[in-house]
């Protein structure tokens, strides 16, 4: 079947396989207490799969269980991807990482920064210099996203239905829109989430004179054989797609949002760099086996060693963390001791942190409770893939399966 991995006895790579299934067992957890519908979760290191274990449904309503080959929707799992084209341009020297956005986006010349008001009344002044590519890649250039609610930009972007004009528009039609709202703060300054991928898709279409998908597909999905993963999903493609649940409020059990056969991604005109991919555990796996490799994968480079180690370092203002540099993405301190580098949350210091995790790994998680990180050191990869929205909702085992598959390390 399409999506079968071969497994390993975890002792051969290190691992210890009694507390390796502490990991499986959390998984299993989340469907067994219906907090989720349906989990599939892999540990690999040195590019061999020590576990892989999947639980409940795909899709519940149907009685689809989830299969090695589900389709899922990892959303902002698609940021790393793109940043990694973005870095494949800068190595090819077709960008810079200094290069001002206006070079690729003339729309962001008349766009200012919020200093004070309202949503309705805002008051603005000045960009001290114009976003750059670098800004982008680490957030910091005072973008934003309609779903936060930490300030008065984000609150600009709900009113102005950024949401559903996505849905309408072009990457292009939309990036322009974007450039019409003022910055949270001068660029280079603070971490605030954002859109900033998404205009990074734009910066990738400019320069190749192609569809983002189209430069992603040749640039990476194609050399890593990662075949399932797209914006679109084909109709023969579209009963392996996974439904997509909500945590209901009061109890957090799932209720049905979106159903597989009528999933927007059956035609969407929009590629979202920064959460529009569907993939597989798969596809994704053989990414990250390629970020564990040094940035190549069964004789295909895709990055330069040097250029993916420059990626995983943090690069935020006086290498603060996301903590410090920026506003509170879940709750205050979930990234303590946790930067953020060209297109990763990297692990500055996991004592501040008081977690269990290590220097040096790079991760980041998608809207519907998706998460990837990767121990460039241990050459440790872990993917967790469930279909609940929003992410929040059960955060903590972000940190719960670093913690749990740490532990496992045996030599």
């Amino acid at each position: 079947m399409s999506g079968e991995l071969d497994l390993v006895e975890p002792s051969t790579v290190g691992l210890n396989h009694e507390r390796l299934r502490q990991v499986s067992d959390y998984a299993k957890s989340y469907v067994d207490n219906n907090f989720m519908v349906g989990t599939d979760v892999l540990v690999s290191r040195h590019g061999k799969v020590a576990l892989r274990e999947s639980f409940g449904f795909a899709d519940r309503e149907a009685q689809k269980s989830v299969c090695p080959d589900t389709i899922w929707r990892i959303f902002s799992m698609t940021k790393p991807i793109v940043s990694v084209a973005v870095m494949q341009l800068v190595e090819d020297g077709k960008l810079h990482l200094q290069d001002p956005l206006i070079n690729f986006v003339p729309a962001f010349e008349k766009t200012e920064v919020f200093s004070g008001g309202t949503a309705e009344k805002p008051e603005t002044v000045a960009v001290e210099r114009p976003i750059n590519i670098a800004d982008l890649l680490t957030h910091t250039a005072g973008l934003s996203y309609w779903f936060t609610n930490q300030h008065p930009v984000d609150e600009m972007y709900r009113k102005g239905e950024l949401d559903k004009a996505r849905e309408k528009l072009s990457l292009e039609e939309l990036t322009n829109f974007l450039a019409e709202f003022p910055l949270r703060h001068q660029p280079g300054t603070r971490w605030s989430y954002s859109m900033a991928t998404d205009v990074l898709g734009r910066v990738i279409e400019v320069i190749e004179g192609r569809s983002l998908y189209e430069a992603l597909a040749e640039r990476v999905l194609n050399p890593l054989g990662m075949t399932d993963t797209s914006f679109q999903i084909s109709d023969e493609k579209i009963k392996r797609l996974a439904a997509c649940y909500a945590a209901e409020e009061e109890t957090l059990s799932p209720v049905l949002l979106e159903k597989p056969e009528e999933s927007s991604y059956r035609s969407s005109r929009w590629q979202s760099g920064g959460g529009g991919l569907l993939s597989t555990m798969h596809d994704y796996h053989r990414f990250c086996n390629m970020l564990i490799n040094g940035g190549e994968l069964d004789g295909n480079r895709i990055l330069d060693s040097q250029t993916l180690k420059k990626m995983m370092e943090n690069h935020l203002p006086g290498k603060a963390d996301m903590t410090d540099a920026g506003d509170p993405l879940y709750y205050k301190g979930f990234f303590d001791g946790v930067g953020f580098g060209l297109g990763f949350a990297v692990v500055q210091d996991p004592v501040k942190g008081r977690i269990q995790a290590r220097e040096g790994e790079a991760s980041w998680g998608g809207m519907a409770s998706t998460v990837f990180w990767v121990d460039p050191i241990e050459k440790i990869s872990c993917i967790f893939l469930t279909q609940l929205v929003p992410s929040g909702t059960h955060i903590k085992l972000r940190w719960d399966l670093r913690a749990l598959v740490n532990h496992a390390i045996e030599e």
